[in-house]
């Protein structure tokens, strides 16, 4: 019988058939694809992996160390001996502005990871609990956003002596979860609406484990966000402490400690204060690209990525 007599044309009949197993791109692929294509945020990533390889190998190649005293060289301009000057100590600049950044990034990651796990598993609970521990935990988020942390975070970090991982944890349980969380808790109010939570809750599965296993998988691209911001905020309220004299103190440093030393020699020495300037803002900058990077790769209604 004829093609054409059963309505079939020659060329549809001999178009090859499209393969049924063709492998699918995963979510994660889509994401690194759209990511990708912002340069904005490759330049981001390009200078967040120099300066974390300044501050892990730059101690390393250092002639001095940061806390090595060179008594012929004090508040020597940059030279090929101490390649970014020294201050009225002798400290080699080179050396406390590798430490200072790696101080200063390691507190900001630590804050960051503490802050997101805390506001996720805080924010996601109470939404999806409700009543009485939704009441509390809404009331103190809403506390903690009225009262002044910052002199309360300078007070208790001058107490202890400036300790990079006190500072930190006050960083994480003071300042840092109560506006994330409030966020995730407004997100999660529609989430433990979904189908998939009410047959989890109706499998027996415990409130806990919807949570974690359910809920905050859902709103994994805010927490990403969240992680990176944090980042930045993390290192701003760092430095703040430190240049008021709240933060870390000698024999540790941080990019804080210096651009407040920094600050006092500006007209005498002003590579004391340009040199872990240019470190902070280099850091802040590259982060707050690869946020933005990072939002618009994850929101499928963003044209700025492109298409997956």
């Amino acid at each position: 019988m004829a093609l054409e007599s059963i309505g079939v044309s020659p060329e549809i009949a001999e178009k090859p058939e499209r393969p049924k197993n063709r492998k699918r791109t995963s979510m994660l692929t889509l994401y690194t694809r759209r990511f990708m294509r912002n340069r904005g945020a490759l330049i981001g990533v390009v200078i967040l992996a120099l300066l974390v390889v300044f501050a892990i190998v730059g101690p390393l190649i250092a002639p001095y160390s940061h806390t090595d005293l060179d008594f012929l060289a004090l508040r020597q301009a940059p030279s090929a001996e101490h390649w970014f000057g020294t201050n009225g100590s002798g400290n080699d600049n080179f050396a406390q502005v590798a430490v200072g950044l790696q101080r200063s990034m390691m507190i900001a990651a630590l804050v960051a990871i503490g802050t997101t796990v805390v506001s996720a598993l805080i924010g996601a609970t109470a939404a999806y609990f409700g009543g009485r521990y939704e009441r509390i935990m809404l009331a103190i988020i809403h506390f903690m956003m009225v009262v002044p942390n910052f002199l309360i975070l300078a007070m208790i970090s001058n107490d202890a002596g400036g300790n990079w991982l006190v500072i930190s944890l006050v960083m994480i349980f003071v300042v840092g979860w109560f506006f994330p969380a409030r966020i995730i808790w407004t997100l999660s109010l529609s989430i433990r609406e979904r189908e998939y939570v009410h047959a989890a809750r109706y499998a027996g599965l415990s409130g806990m484990r919807i949570v974690i296993r359910h809920m905050l998988p859902n709103i994994g691209s805010l927490l990403v966000i969240n992680f990176t911001l944090g980042v930045v905020s993390a290192v701003l309220t760092e430095t703040a402490l430190s240049f008021l004299g709240f933060g870390v103190k000698l024999p540790d440093v941080s990019l804080g400690a210096l651009i407040g030393y920094g600050s006092s020699t500006l007209v005498s020495a002003p590579w004391l204060f340009y040199f872990p300037a240019a470190a902070l803002t280099l850091l802040t900058v590259s982060m707050a690209l690869i946020a933005d990077g990072l939002r618009d790769a994850l929101d499928p209604t963003s044209a700025a990525g492109g298409r997956a």
